[in-house]
């Protein structure tokens, strides 16, 4: 691994970054890369499309100007192109969502000393239930899901394969995608009761609601019911312990078909556990997060499977833009 060259200037940087952090996250949560619609407005104008203050709203224009997201001409501010397709709402690329979602983990990033000391969680999965929260965070991953999706769909090979598990699939967009991709394939979406209304509402935008189904359940807690000969577990394995991830292995084994296929979709540590850099960073936000969660090595989950009776692992060529990975094996 590469050694930074850290020094004053490049620490004071590093720290002083969450600056531009909610500097953006205000342009999101009062929507003002909405505004534009491809035009271009004073400060003014913008005060009035908000109805916010004329001093704050100049200051936050010109940062986000600094920042490379607005342009600026004779007092006028407009959006750059990458602004306009990720930030607008209008946008079918809009990532704001998870903008939102990283807004509201902030107050537990900046207590995270806490975590670290007494090795307790600073929030529980409870605080995604209010309706803000939870809103930012499913539409958050259904975004970057959807955006992911397509290309794995690609990758991983389901010809013949008929039943899908997609185990804690939220708005099942990978079943989705897979059920796209493969047209005999069909689908249950495994997830906690209150991400049905979602799901189904997904999955009737695609018109799929006759080949995918979602089941209510706690897959931690309980057994999974019927019987499949492909399972989806797309980043579930880093919310649990490893006695968690390996009970997991087992109950999704026991629903597989002889020579079903199992797929692990998650944020993937070397064998050392100091990279990649997303991934090291991702274990702190379960420490703030859960009781037990971490991020987890290839090696790690490679044992979870095997354990479980599971054979033939591989690894995709796949890396996602957060370097999470895909890890395939077969029940024998």
């Amino acid at each position: 691994m590469e050694t930074a060259n850290w020094n004053p200037a490049s620490l004071l940087a590093l720290s002083g970054s969450y600056w531009q952090t909610f500097t953006l996250h205000t342009g999101i949560k009062l929507n003002l890369f909405s505004q534009f619609g491809g035009g271009r407005l004073s400060a003014g104008e913008m005060v009035e499309r908000l109805g916010t203050d004329r001093r704050g709203t100049t200051m936050l224009l010109n940062a986000l100007t600094a920042m490379g997201l607005l342009e600026k001409s004779n007092h006028r501010y407009s959006a750059t192109d990458a602004a306009s397709k990720f930030l607008d709402k209008s946008s079918p690329a809009y990532i704001g969502h998870m903008i939102m979602h990283h807004h509201f983990l902030a107050d537990t990033w900046a207590r995270m000393d806490e975590a670290v000391t007494t090795g307790r969680p600073l929030r529980s999965r409870a605080t995604n239930d209010s309706a803000s929260k939870r809103e930012a965070f499913l539409m958050g991953m259904y975004t970057l899901a959807s955006q992911q999706a397509p290309e794995i769909a690609s990758k991983i090979d389901l010809r013949g394969r008929k039943r899908l598990l997609d185990l804690g699939g939220g708005p099942g967009t990978y079943a989705i995608h897979f059920c796209m991709q493969y047209e005999a394939l069909e689908a249950d979406i495994v997830d906690l009761a209150t991400t049905r209304e979602f799901a189904e509402r997904t999955v009737r935008k695609y018109g799929l609601e006759e080949r995918i189904g979602f089941v209510e359940g706690d897959y931690v807690e309980s057994a999974i019911e019927g019987r499949y000969d492909v399972a989806w577990l797309s980043h579930i394995l880093h919310a649990e312990g490893p006695d968690v991830c390996q009970k997991i292995a087992h109950n999704v084994e026991a629903v597989l078909e002889p020579g079903g296929m199992i797929a692990v979709h998650d944020f993937i540590l070397d064998d050392s556990m100091d990279g990649p850099l997303f991934p090291a960073l991702f274990a702190l936000n379960m420490l703030q997060g859960t009781q037990q969660g971490q991020t987890y090595s290839e090696t790690q989950i490679r044992s979870m499977l095997e354990a479980a009776g599971i054979r033939r692992i591989q690894r995709l060529e796949y890396r996602g833009p957060t370097e999470s990975s895909i890890l395939v094996g077969f029940k024998d």
